[in-house]
């Protein structure tokens, strides 16, 4: 890992190609994630992800993202589909206690399912908190429109991937929520008052600041910072994601082949890392974005490698849970169609 770049890569396809192997060899990121595009049979997973891992000789974190709802990109019969996390909200609203207990047993439903295939990092728990009028991107994918709901739900969700030796990464930080543009295609500014923003949209994510790892959002906040989307802004990330949020764990940009962000890949790396988040990261696999990506990356040191020592301890090991139980437990809550 100390040879490691600040990066996080995704790939093309179900295996890697001469090229790709080549590019990670001499590249060295320090993480990969895979998509739905990467997804084929179990034992195609467990070699892909073997793979990519010899590439850069160590048991490099693969990241996925299995959220539950419209994001997963685990489906049967690899994984259950689960419900959104809105679907969490509505029962936590009728009953807490229920609430609580079925967002920790999805969690840790996903980390069986995950870790049989060596993947070991979530980008789960989403902290989004929505507003009407928001942009559809986030929607069901929140688990309600109340901050400590938000909050709540979150945490049972991030301690159900750590019980299954899973690490969570907390999104969008400070907060999507509000957003009235999908960042997929373009870069939204969000003109609320700071008030508003730490009551609501920031609220979650102090409230779960000790989590070991958090994305970025491609927000323009424009009280903060109104030139500079969060993952961009020195400012947003040191006054507000450090400051006012207390964050000090691994900070991870949101993808940088996403509209959103402008110029080109080389700019958008040093950008990032610029503004003081700790991991670039890249998920489309096109090679020539890639080698963008790279030229302006930089070897994870100092602060960065602590926090990602730090996010990496939390992998691993895993309670003593039964998956038959559980599975038969959360099914009382909810069907997950196999």
């Amino acid at each position: 890992m100390s040879e490691s770049q600040s990066l996080v890569l995704g790939c093309a396809g179900k295996s890697l190609t001469r090229e790709e192997v080549s590019f990670y060899r001499s590249e060295m990121p320090w993480g990969f994630i895979l998509f739905a595009r990467n997804i084929g049979e179990p034992e195609q997973i467990r070699d892909l992800v073997a793979h990519l891992r010899d590439c850069v000789g160590w048991h490099a974190p693969v990241f996925i993202d299995q959220e539950g709802g419209r994001v997963q990109r685990l489906r049967p019969p690899l994984a259950p589909n689960y419900p959104a996390a809105g679907a969490l909200g509505a029962l936590y609203r009728d009953s807490e206690e229920d609430g609580l207990r079925a967002a920790w047993l999805m969690a840790r439903l996903h980390a069986f399912d995950l870790a049989r295939y060596g993947i070991d990092a979530d980008c789960l728990p989403v902290l989004d908190v929505p507003v009407e009028g928001a942009n559809d991107v986030i929607g069901q994918r929140a688990y309600d429109r109340e901050p400590k709901i938000v909050a709540t739900l979150g945490r049972a969700s991030a301690e159900g991937l750590m019980a299954g030796g899973l690490l969570p990464v907390m999104k969008h930080m400070p907060g999507h929520g509000r957003a009235t543009a999908d960042t997929h295609l373009e870069l939204p500014t969000v003109t609320a008052s700071l008030k508003a923003l730490m009551n609501h949209d920031f609220a979650p994510f102090q409230a779960l600041n000790d989590l070991p790892a958090a994305m970025t959002a491609h927000v323009v906040y424009q009280v903060i910072d109104p030139a500079n989307p969060a993952t961009t802004s020195g400012k947003v990330v040191d006054e507000v994601i450090r400051g006012e949020i207390g964050f000090d764990g691994l900070l991870i940009s949101d993808d940088t082949s996403m509209k959103a962000l402008s110029g080109d890949f080389r700019t958008k790396a040093a950008s990032i890392l610029a503004a003081g988040v700790d991991i670039v990261l890249h998920c489309n696999g096109v090679m020539e974005e890639m080698r963008g990506i790279v030229s302006g990356a930089k070897p994870l040191q100092g602060k960065a490698l602590e926090r990602a020592t730090r996010a990496l301890a939390v992998i691993g090991g895993g309670d003593d849970s039964k998956e038959s139980e559980l599975r038969e437990e959360f099914a009382q809550y909810f069907e997950a169609v196999a």
